[in-house]
């Protein structure tokens, strides 16, 4: 056999064989378009791969996954879809947020789409509906916006005295105006002033660090952001180097370090979704898949973290804790 026969399932990949094309009815090609990056993602692809199983599938067996990665690159997303409509696969699945959900909702109105952690999907005009969202996308919309107001709050049940935070935004990012949005009304509720830090390059994430060093702000809010996500242990590495309390989305930033994290169950989404990419493979339509809502979330304290930065955490705080790692 020719190596260009070979079929290739990783997400370096470009270009199938009309062979391999040919025989998707017999085993159909799941598009995955991530705007994160491979090597941070593992348990989530491990926890789509389970929901597909959970359905009735596995990968090798009877179906094949193309995968593709921006990498926290978004303007990179219009080109990667467009290798997986080529590929004419059943089924997009887009993981890492409004971002990716987006281009596929541009690149595709007959392929199927389910997406996975976009914030607040029916704000963002990714469905018209959540309960009967037609066209061709269903998914999962997680509360980012209202998790990224918690995060405010829970800054300053941590640090009662806190007057000024800052919330990191990544300015080329679809949900960034809303994040803008949440943070005044949060911080006006408080009774503290807020700081904008916007950040869409690596460079720019350490400069927004030492901005908040210099503007003498108390603690960070860190939202949901595929960019954000894909640098995640660069973030905590900066938040402790300028040792300031920082709160982040999702559990994975604590258990990389970060003081305390809130969010919704991030490997439950992709579990779901790979469900729902199931469902829609058997023959149920996208658009009479209710878009689904979150029911697990996870509230993580690092107490190592908190040591280090010479802070004592509340026991009301550690009594609503859902993880805690010493």
């Amino acid at each position: 056999m020719r190596r260009r026969d070979f079929i290739i399932l990783l997400g370096g990949a470009t270009t199938w064989p009309i062979a391999v094309r040919a025989q998707q009815a017999a085993m159909p090609v799941i598009g995955f378009l991530s705007s994160r990056s491979p090597g941070e993602s593992n348990d989530l692809v491990v926890a789509f791969r389970r929901g597909l199983r959970d359905a009735g599938f596995i990968e090798g067996q009877n179906l094949l996954i193309a995968f593709r990665w921006a990498e926290g690159r978004y303007d990179r997303l219009s080109a990667l879809v467009a290798e997986l409509v080529d590929l004419r696969v059943a089924v997009l699945f887009t993981a890492g947020g409004p971002p990716a959900a987006l281009a596929a909702k541009a690149a595709t109105q007959t392929i199927p789409v389910v997406f996975s952690g976009v914030s607040d999907a029916l704000r963002l005009g990714v469905v018209t509906s959540l309960n009967r969202p037609g066209g061709n996308l269903t998914g999962m919309s997680l509360f980012s916006f209202d998790v990224a107001a918690k995060g405010a709050e829970l800054l300053k049940e941590l640090l009662p005295a806190a007057s000024t935070i800052a919330y990191l935004v990544n300015s080329s990012s679809p949900t960034a105006a809303l994040y803008v949005k949440e943070a005044a009304s949060t911080a006006s509720a408080l009774g503290i002033s807020v700081h904008v830090l916007s950040a869409n390059t690596e460079q720019e994430v350490d400069d927004a660090f030492a901005s908040a060093t210099k503007l003498g702000v108390t603690g960070v809010v860190v939202p949901a952001e595929p960019f954000f996500d894909s640098r995640r242990d660069i973030i905590v590495a900066l938040a402790a180097r300028h040792a300031v309390a920082t709160v982040y989305s999702f559990r994975e930033y604590a258990v990389a370090g970060g003081l305390m994290s809130y969010a919704a169950n991030l490997p439950d989404a992709y579990r779901q979704g790979g469900i729902y990419v199931g469902r829609i493979l058997k023959g149920e339509k996208p658009g009479d898949l209710p878009v689904m809502q979150p029911t697990k979330f996870d509230f993580v304290i690092n107490l190592k973290t908190a040591k280090a930065l010479g802070l004592t955490v509340p026991p009301t705080l550690l009594a609503r804790a859902d993880e805690v790692i010493e």
